[in-house]
């Protein structure tokens, strides 16, 4: 076997343990309520799912660390579709237990969320403990799983991936669909 392969098959390996420490919530399942600092365009103020709720579905996206490559993307996609998001009226929210100290310029910066929708401090993990949305290899941040919750408290939906590309498509289309 060529180094090249033996270097994919390590990279293939690490990256399974780079995901998900545990199994997700499943639809269905009671999505647990918390109240967390967070910004949005770099205001800060405190985020509270319950009342959040009350307005209509809310998106619950779990990534790993603000102002990183996948994180970045993913923020970015979620700020360009926002609107399409209230249209279905459902709010969206990040939730990151890395780089909290990056936060409030993650939040308004042009190139995540664009002060388009807030992101929430995990100060110390036990939100994404909750949602069973933590990394194998890193656990005290949260892996990139993104779930929507109904306005009951029900998880309607979950997308767990490492890559950010798909988690969008996934909760709008749920969105589109949520009673």
């Amino acid at each position: 076997m060529s180094r090249t392969s033996h270097i994919a098959i390590a990279l293939a390996f690490l990256l399974g343990l780079a995901g998900p420490a545990a199994a997700e919530l499943k639809p269905g399942d009671a999505a647990p309520d918390f109240t967390a600092p967070a910004y949005l365009a770099g205001e800060p103020f405190d985020f509270d799912l319950a009342k959040a709720r009350a307005d209509g579905p809310v998106v619950v996206y779990f990534f790993p660390a603000a102002n990183t490559p996948g994180c970045n993307i993913e923020a970015h996609l979620f700020s360009e579709a926002i609107d399409a998001f209230k249209t279905h009226d459902t709010t969206v929210i990040g939730v990151t237990a890395g780089n909290l100290d990056q936060l409030a310029e993650f939040s308004s910066n042009t190139e995540t969320c664009s002060g388009r929708f807030a992101v929430a401090a995990d100060t110390d993990a036990s939100i994404a403990r909750s949602y069973d949305a933590l990394l194998a290899l890193k656990p005290e941040w949260s892996s990139r799983t993104s779930y929507l919750v109904s306005g009951d408290g029900r998880i309607l939906a979950v997308h767990s991936d490492m890559s950010p590309d798909g988690h969008v498509k996934a909760m709008l289309d749920a969105a589109a669909t949520a009673p």
